[in-house]
């Protein structure tokens, strides 16, 4: 491979000795193993757990790893040189190699079970068991702990062969949904929205698996036919994988007596989770109680915040279930996700996702999660009386919360001081009849057009001199709305900092893993270096090429404008 190397990595990370050196394993360390868990993680059949925190399981290593990418900013950040991608055991360790380790450290990685509510509704129903105790991480494994530049990450292989949680399949992920999620996490953390990171992509040279997915051009709603796939393996990093339904699966082992120390377990991820993801903002000296309370207060901020940037850069969770909410406030596990071009309210690229996890209707899934989550910490405060009352009253609140981070959002992507309800649902309207790109008109918009016509670049359709009128009537009210005291030359410099030039397409990243498919990275590279910076600038030819409509041929095509939630 041939890479280039940054000359002031001289203090850098560069081997992987050196990265082992910083090891610090809180989870493992800090909760509890399955009981009856095997001693060497050799644990890979579908089986039901019924306590301890997580289940000591060896990751499946690929054979014949081939690099494919790894995150240089994010390297940098962590202080890690570019040189460790050239070391044969990192190499190796990243690919799914536990047996690579030189220090004394775990001889097993980790995996973790929870529970699945939707919409705020329990279900046991994917479990094969049907009890909610074989439900989890059924193809990732947590293989890393450690404190980077004073910052504690967990590093999580997604692809590294089955879990005691697999549910019966192969627990592998393939070079298409491994490409996606590197590039969307890259792209996500660029555009300000927090989210788990990229940091490696490997794929196998010789191991193939089979998936349902599309053919060429089709437009059918399910996948049509079956496809032989490279497995991959993507490495994702994040402060912690805690997520709602992990402390949702002990709050049900609580109110089912499932075990003596179901409580102990649920009050010690709680104190885990405080540890991991808000450290500096809750106050460790104060009663148990309290500090949860607290929790619930800082993290509904977090996500009603989340969600409404969610919404700010037109992107889709598409399954936002209580599995897939981070209690550390950033986005998880992209799956069946994808980014609304064509404007439409109710988009949602998933298949099986249905009306409820669409675009607009995000926030509303969110306080359903929140709910869930409250509803098992009460089972901590429920002795105090003042205390669940609090708690009752920061879930009820959630709703009011994230309205006004919603208000917040419209308002700066329109560059006006006050939320404007009127004006707001006339834009909505006219977007959808005139069927605009939701990227490219509001970065048009951030110019301060005079009149309609410098909006049309955005528009999917020609526009009629009726709605040319409506729409240079909407400009001269919103306009008139801007902040007489700003010069116009700094709305729009902030709009230009709100909504961003470049923006996910699926039909171009469909072309760049295709490519990558067949052994040409170019376009993934080229994705790669334009998520970088979606709010910055290109060259005409990669403007020509990246900032620009979804061709009509590409419209209610399965794989582009929908998809099932295939690895």
């Amino acid at each position: 491979m041939n890479l280039v190397f940054d000359m002031n990595e001289k203090n850098s990370i560069d081997n992987f000795d050196d990265f082992l050196n910083q090891a610090d394993f809180s989870l493992t360390k800090n909760l509890n193993a399955d009981p009856q868990s095997t001693v060497d993680g050799n644990d890979h059949i579908p089986r039901q757990v019924y306590s301890g925190h997580y289940v000591p399981v060896t990751p499946t290593a690929l054979t014949s790893p081939k690099y494919i990418s790894h995150s240089g900013q994010f390297f940098k950040e962590l202080g890690l040189s570019d040189k460790l991608i050239e070391d044969e055991n990192f190499t190796q360790f990243f690919s799914g190699n536990h047996k690579v380790k030189t220090k004394d450290l775990n001889d097993f990685g980790w995996a973790t079970g929870y529970a699945l509510s939707i919409y705020g509704t329990e279900y046991n129903s994917q479990c094969p068991f049907r009890t909610g105790n074989g439900y989890g991480d059924g193809r990732a494994i947590s293989i890393f702990e450690g404190v980077f530049k004073g910052q504690r990450w967990e590093m999580q292989l997604k692809g590294s062969g089955p879990t005691p949680y697999c549910r019966g399949g192969d627990g592998r992920a393939v070079l298409r949904s491994s490409i996606r999620e590197f590039l969307a996490q890259e792209l996500m953390h660029s555009l300000g929205v927090p989210t788990t990171r990229a940091l490696t992509l490997f794929v196998s040279e010789k191991d193939m698996v089979k998936r349902p997915w599309y053919q060429n051009d089709s437009e059918s709603f399910d996948p049509d036919i079956m496809v032989d796939n490279h497995i991959a393996i993507a490495t994702r990093v994040a402060p912690s994988f805690l997520r709602i339904g992990q402390v949702e699966l002990f709050a049900r082992r609580v109110k089912n007596k499932s075990h003596d120390q179901s409580f102990n377990e649920l009050k010690m991820i709680i104190e885990h989770l405080i540890d991991r993801n808000y450290k500096n903002e809750i106050n460790k000296k104060k009663p148990f109680s309290e500090q949860v309370i607290e929790l619930a207060y800082i993290y509904r901020k977090r996500l009603t915040s989340l969600v409404a940037n969610w919404i700010r850069v037109g992107y889709c969770q598409g399954n936002f279930n209580s599995d897939n909410c981070a209690l550390g406030g950033y986005t998880l596990d992209y799956g069946p996700f994808g980014f609304c071009e064509l404007f439409d309210p109710h988009f949602q690229p998933w298949t099986g996702g249905g009306d409820h996890f669409s675009f607009f209707n995000q926030p509303l899934a969110a306080e359903l999660n929140f709910k869930m989550l409250c509803s098992s910490l009460k089972l901590l405060v429920e002795k105090d009386k003042n205390l669940s009352n609090n708690l009752d009253e920061v879930s009820s609140g959630f709703s009011k919360c994230m309205e006004e981070e919603i208000q917040i959002m419209w308002s700066k992507k329109l560059g006006i001081k006050r939320y404007d309800e009127n004006l707001i649902k006339k834009l909505f309207n006219l977007m959808i009849v005139t069927q605009v790109d939701f990227t490219k008109f509001f970065r048009k918009l951030s110019i301060i057009p005079n009149n309609v016509f410098d909006l049309k670049e955005s528009f999917y359709k020609p526009c009629s001199r009726e709605l040319e009128t409506s729409w240079n009537i909407w400009l001269k009210s919103w306009k008139s709305s801007l902040d007489k005291s700003g010069d116009i030359k700094d709305i729009s410099n902030s709009m230009l900092q709100i909504n961003p030039k470049y923006t996910w397409r699926e039909w171009l990243v469909v072309s760049a893993y295709e490519k990558a498919e067949k052994g040409d990275l170019s376009e993934f590279k080229e994705l790669q270096n334009i998520f970088k910076d979606p709010y910055g600038d290109n060259s005409s030819e990669l403007n020509k090429k990246y900032d620009r409509l979804r061709p009509y041929k590409y419209f209610n095509i399965g794989g582009i404008s929908h998809y099932s939630c295939s690895s």
